[in-house]
């Protein structure tokens, strides 16, 4: 299973969402680092869950305990490994997952894959839960990008299409057992000019890889993505201008990146995330068991959107992206 990104910093993720723990191990910070932990603290509650009532009701602390790598909130050189213990699961809800799949997850290919072996309480390693270490390695790595200047926001742009009154959405979806997906948008700022590599390397492809390691991210594009396949050449291009000794864009269609490199320009990319699959509404499924076609009603405590919850996640898919990139 493929859970480790980077090149010159490999971070490797694990657990599962109702195991012992879930966890990140970072290879390659180099020492003398200080992290400040309340800051990181801070980030993770912007993902936790039982935060809002737009959120799931399972409430975890998300506290990371480091296990080496770190001494006195300065890092060692050596690998860093924390973990985030799971206090507050509920696996009998999914007792009925184990034969039936439930629609939007990756519970049927899942079981294919590992022959009935992979555990399916709350996705196991599919779960959004996973993204709590991905904060942990992306908060570190917005801190130490930070102190370069470099500044990583993302925000929600709209929920169920509604970009006037988001949450609105929500709450429309929660009254009738639904759910609803929506776009965040992300910019980085700071960056020099020339960071990243043509072809397999580039900043949109980094990025991107980082960000699809969020479960329900379904789409992503950078700058003026997909609406500048209706303009022209004309409308589409930046023209450069001197401002003063720096050269910059007077629009910046090209959302920072051109050729995989950065313009200097701030890096601009958007995320589709899809509505969450689990959902109170009956669907139809099927039994591995008796092979034919059943109902399913999902239980357990779930979000109905998470878009609030994935915008700290895309900032640190970014963050781990970059980081790398400029190592």
């Amino acid at each position: 299973m493929a859970s480790t990104f980077g090149n010159k910093i490999k971070v490797s993720i694990f657990g599962e969402s109702h195991s012992e723990a879930i966890g990140v191990n970072i290879d390659g910070l180099p020492a003398g680092i200080r992290i400040d932990m309340d800051e990181l603290h801070e980030f993770l509650d912007r993902r936790a869950p039982g935060r809002s009532r737009y959120a799931t009701s399972r409430r975890e602390a998300d506290r990371p305990e480091f296990l080496c790598g770190i001494k006195d909130g300065v890092t060692c050189g050596t690998p860093l490994t924390a973990i985030i213990r799971n206090t507050n699961t509920r696996s009998g809800d999914y007792e009925e997952m184990k034969d039936i799949p439930r629609p939007g997850h990756a519970d049927y290919p899942a079981h294919v894959k590992y022959g009935g072996s992979e555990d399916y309480r709350g996705g196991g390693h599919f779960s959004g839960r996973l993204t709590a270490p991905l904060c942990i390695a992306g908060g570190i790595f917005k801190q130490i990008l930070a102190a370069d200047g470099i500044t990583i926001s993302a925000r929600i742009l709209e929920i169920g299409g509604n970009s006037e009154e988001p949450l609105a959405a929500v709450e429309e979806a929660m009254k009738e057992g639904d759910s609803v997906g929506g776009i965040i948008e992300c910019i980085v700022t700071g960056m020099d000019t020339g960071v990243g590599e043509p072809m397999f390397d580039g900043i949109e492809n980094r990025i991107a890889g980082a960000v699809f390691s969020i479960p329900a991210v379904k789409g992503i594009e950078f700058g003026r993505g997909f609406d500048a396949t209706r303009i022209r050449g004309s409308e589409n291009n930046d023209e450069f201008y001197m401002d003063g000794e720096s050269v910059k864009t007077r629009t910046n269609n090209h959302g920072g990146i051109l050729g995989g490199l950065s313009s200097g320009m701030p890096i601009v990319f958007r995320v589709a995330i899809k509505p969450t699959p689990s959902i109170s509404i009956e669907q139809n499924s099927v039994s591995y068991s008796r092979g034919e076609n059943v109902k399913l009603k999902v239980r357990g405590r779930h979000d109905p959107c998470i878009v609030p919850r994935a915008v700290p996640c895309v900032e640190a898919a970014a963050a781990l992206a970059l980081y790398d990139l400029m190592r």
